[in-house]
Parts: C-alpha cells; sequence; structure tokens
C-alpha cells in the first residue's frame, strides 16, 4: 500500500552557536524540553542489538540515568538483548521526540553496571515491578499467559513478608557513546544534524551533516 502522509516540520531549528560543548549537556537540555512539552514517555528509546549472527534487532526500553560515563537502562540478563551485547557489544539508541522534530542518535558500546548500581535502583522501583523482574524468564518461549500468573502468584507468596532481592539475573547496562546525533526537523527536508564525535576521553569534535 502506498502511503501519502506527509509533514512539513517547522518546530525548530539547530545551529552551530545553538549547541552545547558537551554532547550530556545538550542532551540534558532537549530532555528537559521533551518533558516541559509532555512528550510521551521522553526516557523512551529505541535499543538496536546485533549478535554474533549479524541479524540486528531494535526495541524499546527506558533510559533511567545519564551522566557523563553514559545512558543506563535495565533488563534480564538472559533476555535475547542480553545474549546480543554478551556477543557483540556495539549498540545504537535512539529517542524519537517526534512531537519537538526532534531526534538523538547514540552509537556506543553496552557494559554491565556495578551489582551496587543495579540494586540502587531496583530498590526504588514499585514492589510489582519489582515481583516482575522474578517472574518472567525474558524472550522464553512460554505456552500461555497463566504460567505467567501462576510464577507471579509463587513470588508474591515467596516475598510475602519482606522486602524483594535483587535478582542475580537481572540489572543494568551502561551505553558509553562513540557519538551522539542530535536532528532537527526542517522545511523542505533540509533537516539540521549534527555529529559530536569522541576524540579522547573528554574532547567532543562537533559536525554538521548533510540532510
Amino acid at each position: 500500500m502506498k502511503i501519502e502522509s506527509r509533514s512539513e516540520y517547522t518546530h525548530g531549528e539547530l545551529d552551530r552557536p545553538m549547541l552545547k560543548e558537551s554532547p550530556f549537556e545538550q542532551f540534558a537540555l532537549w530532555f528537559q524540553q521533551a518533558m516541559e512539552a509532555k512528550v510521551i514517555e521522553p526516557n523512551a528509546m529505541s535499543l538496536a542489538t546485533t549478535g554474533a549472527d549479524q541479524r540486528p534487532l531494535v526495541r524499546t526500553v527506558l533510559l533511567k540515568s545519564y551522566d557523563e560515563r553514559g545512558f543506563v537502562f535495565f533488563t534480564n540478563f538472559e533476555s535475547r538483548k542480553a545474549r546480543q551485547i554478551a556477543e557483540n557489544a556495539h549498540v545504537c539508541l535512539l529517542f524519537p521526540w517526534l512531537a519537538l522534530e526532534r531526534q538523538v542518535i547514540i552509537r556506543g558500546t553496552a557494559e554491565k553496571v556495578s551489582t551496587a548500581e543495579s540494586l540502587a535502583y531496583f530498590v526504588t522501583r514499585p514492589r510489582g515491578s519489582q515481583l516482575g523482574a522474578w517472574v518472567s524468564a525474558q524472550s522464553s518461549v512460554i505456552t500461555t499467559r497463566s504460567l505467567l500468573e501462576q510464577k507471579w502468584e509463587e513470588m508474591k507468596r515467596k516475598f510475602a513478608e519482606g522486602h524483594v532481592p535483587l535478582p542475580s539475573f537481572w540489572g543494568g547496562y551502561r551505553v558509553v557513546p562513540v557519538d551522539i546525533e542530535f536532528w532537527q526537523g526542517r522545511p523542505s527536508r533540509l533537516h539540521d544534524r549534527f555529529l559530536y564525535s569522541r576524540e579522547g576521553d573528554s574532547a567532543w569534535r562537533i559536525d554538521r551533516l548533510a540532510p
């Protein structure tokens, strides 16, 4: 089916003098603006991974923290994404802030955060989400939802008397960026694109890219 839908991007512009020297400061600015604009799930990001078989897979995960070390999300270490990361740590993130006609694209390598960091986040999760981490053998084949519901009831009974511990098979990854692109939609598809590329430990080169 041919798709005729087309929008003209007129929301904003991006020029070199407008950019922060650090991509993390620029991300913080855009992220704050996405929240102020009430973008739905502004911390939702597409995560692309490719395992040893070279077959890419993409899914949406939630950004839970970021700083100059990188961007952190949490998952089951037995999931497909975790298995692919174990085979190939090179990943890509995409924040599609369509309401603002913006995208942020981050390429880098994924590494596990410390157990202490995973625990510090885990204890802030609602109890239901803590139990959910124990319930699902993520990405495995199940025959019926009732198996999940049975496991859920089992975990509620098991941890009824106290706190829910951090599962050994669950924790965080930090995506350490090698480059970060900020994309602003413009009229006639002449979009503004700027790429921060890492040069050394803390220096970044900024280049404008053709749309």
